[in-house]
């Protein structure tokens, strides 16, 4: 399906569209696989973090506030009991509308494989669920949890989600990431090598890092070739080691415009194939210390639409294998 481009011709500049966005987006990949309209169903499964609970580290990364679940059900719901209510909620704009039951969490593979077994069955018997999305990450995938993994790829639609978030070492220093580049490299390998298909993280306005180095983890991660890959807006919330440093004025939060000017140029450096899963971060209005910008997400995800026209570029225009 294509859509008129600003000239007129009635040809898109980019193929995977169906609605003029000049980037891959999760809604056009979803509408080739599923005849009906799909949405996530966040849940949590009551993990934790090997930089949480002491095995490498104590206190999360510096930005983690209930790692990243704040818009989760109670942990001591079951998932399937959760994704009966998010199943309310989604049907109630989509009323025949499946789901992705999407364990988002802490580190959602960090656990016996027993256990990791059990709750990702728990969340596929719920009639309307039609696939899994996995949060972890790269350094939490044991062998056994790889053939779980590659199991339950084979018979439903899964990805896996790794936390990247910067490709730079003193950086994931710094936010108290807990592992190295190489390391994600290695866990990364692991999942493609048995198919399973992948959506990256990365964070945008990390402290310390320049947009150069911004762009040079998008252009590190494209070479990659991932399935998917997701852009978060740095956010600093109440509560957490982030916070601090933004009280104590040795961090900043990135303005509204250059985000925009960085994710266009991010985009042109993905391979045009790769899905962009999100080009934003969701900062609840209760927790949000800055950027407040960002909370109108409409207005984000529509700047960042008119720069990718005047600029007339797309995704992978400047993407390099």
């Amino acid at each position: 399906m294509v859509s008129p481009d600003k000239k007129g011709n009635g040809r898109s500049p980019f193929p995977f569209s169906c609605d003029n966005k000049r980037y891959h987006t999760l809604h056009y990949h979803l509408r080739t696989l599923f005849p009906y309209r799909v949405g996530k169903a966040v849940i949590d499964g009551g993990f934790t973090c090997p930089n949480i609970d002491g095995s490498k580290g104590w206190g999360g990364c510096i930005y983690c506030r209930q790692g990243g679940g704040e818009f989760t059900e109670s942990p001591f719901l079951s998932p399937s009991e959760q994704i009966e209510k998010e199943l309310h909620r989604i049907r109630k704009k989509w009323p025949d509308a499946g789901c992705i039951a999407y364990f988002q969490s802490h580190t959602n593979t960090y656990a016996p494989v027993e256990r990791l077994r059990e709750l990702y069955h728990d969340a596929l018997s719920v009639p309307g669920v039609c696939g899994l999305s996995i949060a972890t990450r790269a350094d939490c995938l044991p062998p056994e949890v790889l053939e779980l993994l590659s199991f339950l790829s084979r018979r439903v639609y899964l990805t896996v989600e790794l936390g990247l978030q910067t490709i730079h070492d003193k950086t994931a220093e710094q936010i108290r990431r807990g592992h190295t580049y190489r390391e994600f490299l290695e866990g990364y390998r692991a999942l493609q090598a048995r198919g399973i298909r992948t959506c990256i993280h990365l964070i945008n306005g990390l402290p310390g890092e320049t947009e150069e180095d911004m762009l040079e983890s998008a252009r590190a991660v494209g070479k990659l070739r991932p399935q998917g890959i997701k852009l978060h807006l740095l956010h600093v919330l109440k509560g957490t080691d982030l916070a601090a440093l933004w009280h104590q004025g040795k961090m900043q939060a990135m303005e509204k415009e250059p985000y925009i000017r960085l994710v266009c140029s991010q985009l042109e450096v993905f391979p045009p194939e790769t899905v962009i899963e999100r080009l934003t971060g969701d900062g609840s209005r209760e927790h949000l210390l800055a950027p407040l910008w960002s909370l109108d997400k409409i207005s984000v995800l529509g700047g960042i639409d008119k720069e990718l026209q005047n600029r007339d570029t797309w995704q992978g225009k400047r993407f390099s294998p």
